[in-house]
């Protein structure tokens, strides 16, 4: 539908109880979806909606944005990154993508998102990176979302997405070996 960074925050608004997207682009795309399922509109899907909102976490760890929290030898203070400040800074950041979250399961629909590949560009933070999925992702669990979580499959000793499931080129994406994974597992919980 667009680029990640493009469904964290003002993003879509809410119409009864389906949603239209502001990008015209991702609109057409998300009616065209509605059309192939037959629903007049998110309150009427019936099956599970699949998502990646908000979990462009390269995006929200771009350095710059992080320097003024830092310490004189570059750190962070102890605690920050799972403190509530910074949790509070992320889910700000993501407020839209949660807020979309909340208004597909308070339709009663299940929801489950999807985390993304582990790779952090030269731009980001990887200490920022992995502490904001964090974020992102109990702001989810709260909210009823069903995570799909396949890191532990996905990264090597590094905690970063193994070379093998990299989009070659790109510093950002999977490719479609990390696609099939995603797939199989949403099949396995009954999609």
């Amino acid at each position: 539908m667009g680029a990640g960074r493009d469904f964290n925050a003002d993003f879509f608004d809410v119409r009864g109880g389906d949603v239209v997207f502001r990008k015209p682009q991702a609109d057409a795309y998300y009616r065209g979806f509605l059309t192939e399922l037959d629903a007049p509109g998110l309150d009427g899907l019936t099956v599970p909606l699949v998502a990646t909102f908000g979990f462009s976490a390269h995006f929200i760890a771009t350095t710059q944005n992080w320097h003024i929290y830092r310490t004189r030898d570059g750190g962070f203070p102890p605690g920050f990154l799972a403190g509530p400040l910074f949790d509070a800074i992320v889910r700000a950041t993501v407020r839209d993508a949660l807020a979309f979250y909340a208004h597909a399961r308070g339709l009663g629909l299940r929801v489950l998102a999807v985390t993304g590949p582990q790779r952090v560009p030269s731009f980001s933070d990887p200490v920022v990176f992995k502490a904001a999925q964090e974020c992102v992702r109990g702001a989810l669990a709260e909210r009823g979302v069903e995570i799909v979580d396949l890191r532990s499959r996905v990264t090597g000793e590094d905690g970063f997405q193994r070379p093998e499931l990299c989009e070659s080129n790109d510093v950002i994406h999977g490719n479609l070996a990390f696609g099939r994974l995603i797939l199989t597992e949403l099949l396995d919980r009954g999609l």
